[in-house]
């Protein structure tokens, strides 16, 4: 096991899927992405920038894709909370793993 699947062990099973789901999206997306703990949550890289961040949390899902992926789907994210490149997804809604997915490949095509 890797600094990832530990991180995602200290969380409740439901989050873990969740977490497990998004971490599955960001590496069909992003194959070639290193995978690492940044700011103390997982953390992914292509070309050695910053691609994207998630974290668990008590009440939400935290995703982070720099201001610029979270400004490119500023109409689709207005539903969240959110902080400058961050979103929070609440635990008790749907996780939009389609609009992840979107912003993960939007995230990939900036870093080449």
């Amino acid at each position: 096991m890797n600094e990832i699947d530990n991180y995602i062990l200290d969380f409740p099973i439901e989050v873990q899927l969740i977490l497990e789901d998004i971490r599955k999206i960001i590496k069909e997306e992003a194959p070639l992405a290193q995978e690492g703990i940044a700011y103390g949550m997982p953390g992914y890289k292509t070309n050695g920038k910053p691609l994207v961040y998630f974290a668990g949390y008590k009440k939400h899902i935290g995703f982070y894709a720099t201001p610029s992926g979270h400004e490119q789907f500023s109409s689709e994210l207005s539903q969240y909370k959110q902080g400058k490149g961050s979103v929070q997804f609440p635990l008790n809604k749907p996780i939009p793993y389609d609009l992840i997915r979107k912003i993960v490949a939007f995230r990939v095509q900036e870093n080449d």
